[in-house]
């Protein structure tokens, strides 16, 4: 079983940064995929990064690359999302979820946090 706490959300302007992060519990993080979404209004649920179990491997959705960073610390039980340069389209409530197969957008997550909302003003 793993629990997932997200926080670091919060209102920014358009341009601005936020830092995301997930404290998870239990003592088997590193053996868990990890990945970032988001849900916005009206929206389905939509993959935006995953790294893999040791951090080596990433990926990430095309509408985040080169402005998003998914980062993990295996010793701290932390996944990280650095989002830069956002955009008022990103605005959503973003979720973590662990992963004990695989990892990134083909994954099954079967541990989710409650989420944290990132609103983008224009």
């Amino acid at each position: 079983q793993v629990q997932l706490v997200e926080s670091g959300g919060g209102s920014v302007q358009a341009g601005g940064s936020l830092r995301l992060s997930c404290a998870a519990s239990g003592r088997t993080f590193s053996s868990y995929g990890m990945g970032w979404f988001r849900q916005a209004p009206g929206k389905e649920r939509e993959f935006v990064a995953g790294i893999s179990w040791g951090g080596g491997s990433t990926s990430y959705a095309d509408s985040v690359k080169g402005r998003f960073t998914i980062s993990r610390d295996n010793a701290k039980n932390n996944v990280y999302l650095q989002m830069n340069s956002l955009k008022p389209e990103d605005t959503a409530v973003y979720y973590c979820g662990a992963t004990p197969r695989g990892w990134g957008i083909r994954a099954e997550y079967d541990y989710w946090g409650q989420g944290t909302q990132v609103t983008v003003s224009s």
